[in-house]
């Protein structure tokens, strides 16, 4: 009895630290795109030095699950709970990613006025910023109708995704330094792009979490 006690604490406690990272990375995409349509490249800096302490959380998270693992001799529905814990906390690291990819492209356009006000931007990052969210209450709620309405909420951000691309190359004509900033905001919505996809990702572990079963919802 000691032993299941010990474990469930445990994984109380890897639970608490994967939704710590996750607020942290929630927030790291707000900066982000703050900064890029604020064109402050403080808020740029923070959000790229914001990046080491989440990977440090990663790291700290990895060593909980090998410790679960090698003193608690988990069953196979306790490795399913591991195993998704590590899995968020990879593609909770790959969006931090992308928001410092962001950060920079914001102080690799410091001084320059945007050709058009941002507005399909900021919508993909709430979106996205939202679909996080939900992907991990449907970890914490063991949810698997909630991680599997992350499918539909990607499909909107595929289209705004899709119509912003069109947009900007529509844009473009030939003058250098205009591509070059929209080329620089075709990666930004990019970089968006793949966090939905990181969140589908999330998704699709908590459903195998907690059925044994695999469901691909980014399709």
């Amino acid at each position: 009895m000691d032993t299941r006690f010990n474990f469930h604490q445990m994984v109380d406690e890897l639970q608490e630290s994967l939704l710590k990272m996750g607020n942290l990375v929630e927030e790291s995409i707000s900066q982000a795109v703050e900064s890029l349509a604020t064109s402050d490249e403080l808020l740029a800096r923070k959000t790229v030095d914001q990046d080491d302490t989440i990977d440090e959380m990663m790291l700290e998270i990895e060593e909980r699950c090998m410790r679960l693992i090698a003193l608690q001799q988990p069953m196979a529905s306790d490795l399913r709970i591991i195993g998704t814990a590590l899995k968020i906390a990879t593609d909770l690291e790959r969006i931090s990613d992308h928001a410092v990819d962001i950060a920079k492209i914001t102080l690799r356009l410091a001084g320059e006025e945007l050709i058009k006000p941002l507005q399909d931007i900021p919508r993909m990052a709430i979106l996205v910023r939202d679909m996080l969210h939900e992907s991990l209450l449907s970890y914490t709620e063991r949810n698997i109708h909630r991680a599997a309405a992350l499918a539909e909420r990607d499909d909107e951000v595929d289209k705004l995704y899709s119509t912003l691309m069109n947009e900007i190359l529509g844009l473009m004509n030939n003058e250098f330094a205009r591509n070059r900033q929209l080329s620089q905001l075709m990666f930004v919505a990019h970089y968006l792009e793949r966090v939905g996809d990181h969140c589908t990702n999330i998704g699709e572990g908590v459903i195998y979490m907690v059925t044994g079963k695999r469901k691909d919802l980014n399709i």
